[in-house]
């Protein structure tokens, strides 16, 4: 393969789940991670992708929020994983908050039924799929709903998120490192962010291996607020460690 042939299948990988890593490049195309790493180069010299640490991650992607519909079915099969492994992190009963996101609703397609449970949120389509569930009570904070995320932002959700003390908070991201912590492109959202975290004794991030090594617009919180992170497989090891030296339980699903 050619130079440009393979720099072309490198960017479209990039593009289709997100992210690519040097390591799994080099297996995949037959090459050495030298060569992998002068391809990454000469792509970020083009202006298409950004090194990220252990790959990169496609230009298009920095500062530019997908709508839900947009993100709802990338990485469909990594998000159904994690949402069910992090159904070990629930209460037998008690409160739990659910972030917006594609992967954390998924947590609330899959709650159990046995056991009765209060769910705090901003997200309407959380909101939407549980307030039929028998077992389930639904806490609907108030304020401007985003068009983009479907969930409440502003002043009146951060002020109903003061009432209340939850046992695990489960939250999604755009962006997370070790150096920046969790990242997103609104600071609405990233101020809303910010109080469901304080408002749980736990925190629990839903994050792809997609959203790892990226840096976006506004800052949520360091990693030393969070208790556990659950990605999936395509999470590489030296991220894992990198995060895990900053303080939260990694766990791939």
């Amino acid at each position: 393969m050619y130079a440009t042939e393979r720099q072309r299948e490198i960017l479209d990988r990039a593009r289709s789940e997100g992210r690519v890593e040097v390591k799994r490049l080099a297996d995949d195309l037959d090459v050495t991670p030298e060569t992998v790493r002068r391809d990454l180069t000469a792509l970020e010299r083009l202006g298409v992708l950004r090194r990220v640490h252990g790959g990169a991650i496609p230009v298009e992607r920095l500062g530019i929020e997908p709508a839900v519909a947009d993100r709802e079915e990338r990485l469909a099969g990594q998000k159904e994983r994690i949402a069910k492994v992090a159904l070990d992190e629930l209460p037998d009963g008690g409160s739990i908050i659910i972030d917006a996101g594609t992967t954390t609703v998924r947590i609330a397609r899959m709650l159990p039924t046995d056991r009765e449970l209060m769910v705090v949120t901003h997200a309407l389509p959380v909101a939407n799929l549980l307030v039929s569930l028998p077992n389930v009570t639904v806490y609907l904070l108030g304020g401007i709903v985003r068009p983009r995320t479907l969930a409440a932002v502003g002043d009146w959700t951060r002020s109903n998120l003061a009432d209340v003390f939850v046992d695990v908070a489960f939250v999604g991201t755009n962006g997370i490192t070790a150096r920046r912590g969790l990242t997103t492109p609104d600071l609405g959202e990233a101020a809303v962010k910010r109080a469901l975290i304080g408002a749980a004794r736990r925190t629990v991030v839903l994050a792809d291996h997609s959203k790892f090594g990226r840096e976006d617009f506004a800052h949520v919180c360091d990693l030393d607020d969070i208790d556990t992170v659950i990605s999936d497989t395509g999470l590489a090891d030296e991220m894992v460690e990198e995060i895990e030296d900053r303080g939260p339980t990694v766990v791939r699903a």
